[in-house]
């Protein structure tokens, strides 16, 4: 799964899981092996995986697996649908009562200002149940920038909505405990977000976005009750007692181990235009490998009805293609996932990998097409040659290192370093990422570059290794797999260079550029595409980005897969979301006789 990224992203982790795929659209309505015509309630829906969510905090998960998780119980002012057979992909009013517009009075003559109306009833499971309100979305967006854990998505928005980098800056100095973060949350405005009457709350921006509402889908700007404060941000008891505004409630989660949700009870469907929460409960293993989870799913295993942070193993794809297995679905996700990400800041080597003439070499010495055929083969991963997808706007086509040994040999000689040997970072728990990383540590070594392995449970892979700058400074690794998917759809270049390129603003844990990359030049085009007036003049701009970060070669990009997802076929109704890289839970339903515990 990819970083949204998200986006997660985003944003995200990799397609190190299992990110292979082809075309296809977003579902089938009923699912194969269904005998109802119409929906059935009941039953529980169990979901199988290899790895955790990264956090089980709406306004700190950036990984498209806690997305899928959040899904259940969190609720934004606007979200992706899951209707049968549709892209889903254009934003649709959640808790919002409409899409903002300038006819209805949403958005403001000059773009600058958006006044939004949250749905009427809906509500918190608190004791007592409450309204969603205003206010409740006001310390969402602040709660993106607790100095435990920020969001790693602020680069999208630090400068966009007004007093936000302001306001972020000093929480980052505020003591990181309970009492000190509530402190400053209650008792610091934020210009930009303003709660205009309970069920009001009013975005004022620093220029017009017209992707701004694409961009209110991020899980980071879903509100939060004042229970939150009691606990620190991102941590496993908070996750624990996070209130439910969405279908499902937690009901336990034991990190790397299983979630349990139940029905909240109150959640009313009248309010909620998009899940139809047709299971009772929802229980995720964590514990399963990727070749079991398929296994079990082919074969009627009891208990085994979704894949959860997994898809099937790359190399079976070919044969379930072949077959048309009807439980195979493979969605679109305009994302790059995976990619080779470069630590421009690694002390080995004597610092190698600090020059651009180096991380070239790097580039013509990995071959993509032998990469892409050990992640399912060409057909299911078409080949990205540079920073953007082709359905985001500013993609333009360049191939700037075609596969070539021997101009990688001239130029580690030119660069002096004729040698190297580098620790590639990689998830250790997927058929995609350990064969990736072999299919990589091959092919460098033709071109005199040594590739030691640093294996990573799928748990740690983010948390513990790329979203801590100082492991990347130590040198713990040189090279790693990444992923990355849009954050949002259409003109959504921005959730690429943001995030990933821009400098220092988005090195981690703020941001998602793992590497340390930093380029005045690319930071001064990504600056002047986001404040582009017109979509043409920033496509124009964006593709100049990407090729002055292509030029200075701070990742290797593979593909923009396809995602390979599969159900059992009990279940009904598994309906793809691009923003979820998954089926919806909330809006599956089983077959009644399979309807287990």
């Amino acid at each position: 799964m990819a970083r949204r990224r998200l986006a997660a992203v985003s944003l995200a982790a990799v397609a190190t899981l299992a990110l292979a795929a082809c075309s296809s659209g977003g579902g089938s309505p009923s699912g194969s092996g269904s005998t109802e015509a119409a929906p059935v309630t009941g039953g529980t829906l169990n979901m199988l995986g290899a790895g955790d969510v990264d956090y089980m905090d709406p306004n700190i998960s950036y990984y498209s697996v806690g997305y899928l998780n959040l899904r259940m119980w969190s609720r934004q002012l606007f979200t992706y649908p899951a209707e049968p057979g549709g892209e889903n992909t254009k934003p649709v009013a959640d808790l919002a009562t409409e899409i903002p517009t300038r006819d209805n009075g949403g958005i403001s003559a000059d773009g600058k200002t958006y006044t939004i109306k949250i749905r009427p009833g809906a509500q918190w499971n608190t004791s007592p149940a409450r309204q969603v309100t205003a206010a409740d979305m006001v310390r969402g967006v602040k709660r993106t920038a607790n100095p435990v854990q920020p969001f790693g998505g602020i680069p999208d928005f630090a400068n966009l909505i007004v007093g936000y980098k302001a306001f972020a800056d000093g929480f980052a100095k505020v003591d990181k405990t309970p009492a000190a973060i509530q402190a400053y949350v209650d008792k610091t405005p934020l210009p930009g977000v303003v709660a205009k009457d309970q069920t009001t709350v009013v975005f004022h921006l620093t220029q017009p976005a017209t992707y701004f509402v694409d961009m209110l889908t991020l899980p980071a700007f879903s509100p939060a009750p004042a229970e939150v404060l009691k606990y620190l941000p991102a941590s496993t008891e908070l996750g624990n007692n996070f209130p439910s505004d969405g279908p499902y409630k937690v009901d336990s989660w034991v990190p790397t181990k299983s979630i349990s949700y139940s029905r909240n009870p109150a959640w009313n469907a009248s309010t909620d235009p998009v899940r139809k929460a047709y299971v009772d409960k929802i229980v995720v293993n964590e514990t399963v490998s990727q070749d079991s989870v398929q296994q079990q799913l082919q074969t009627g295993t009891p208990a085994a009805d979704l894949e959860f942070d997994v898809g099937p193993p790359p190399s079976q794809l070919p044969a379930l293609i072949a077959k048309k297995d009807p439980n195979l679905n493979l969605g679109p996700t305009a994302s790059s996932n995976p990619y080779v990400v470069y630590n421009t800041a690694s002390p080995n080597n004597n610092k190698a990998l600090a020059n651009p003439k180096v991380r070239q070499a790097i580039s013509y010495a990995i071959n993509r097409d032998h990469v892409l055929q050990v992640l399912g083969g060409p057909t299911v991963n078409p080949p990205l040659t540079h920073v953007l997808p082709d359905n985001i706007l500013g993609s333009k086509q360049i191939d700037p290192y075609p596969y070539d040994v021997d101009k990688a040999k001239q130029l580690l000689a030119e660069a002096g370093y004729p040698h190297l040997t580098l620790k590639f970072l990689y998830r250790n728990a997927s058929e995609g990422g350990s064969k990736a990383f072999q299919t990589i540590q091959q092919d460098l070594s033709k071109a005199g570059i040594t590739v030691v392995g640093v294996p990573s449970p799928n748990a740690d892979f983010y948390v513990k290794y790329l979203q801590v700058p100082s492991v990347a400074r130590r040198g713990v690794w040189d090279l790693s797999l990444a992923g990355w998917g849009a954050d949002w759809y259409g003109n959504a270049a921005l959730s690429f260079f943001n995030p990933l390129f821009s400098g220092a603003p988005s090195y981690p844990p703020i941001g998602s550029n793992f590497g340390l990359y930093n380029n005045p030049a690319a930071n001064a085009l990504i600056d002047q595409a986001a404040k582009a007036t017109t979509e043409d003049q920033a496509a124009d701009l964006w593709a100049k980005a990407d090729a002055q970060v292509m030029a200075d070669a701070p990742f290797f990009p593979l593909t923009n897969p396809k995602n390979a997802n599969y159900h059992a076929p009990q279940v009904n109704n598994a309906v793809y979301v691009p923003s979820l890289q998954m089926f919806d839970p909330t809006n599956v339903w089983l077959a009644k006789d399979k309807q287990g515990g």
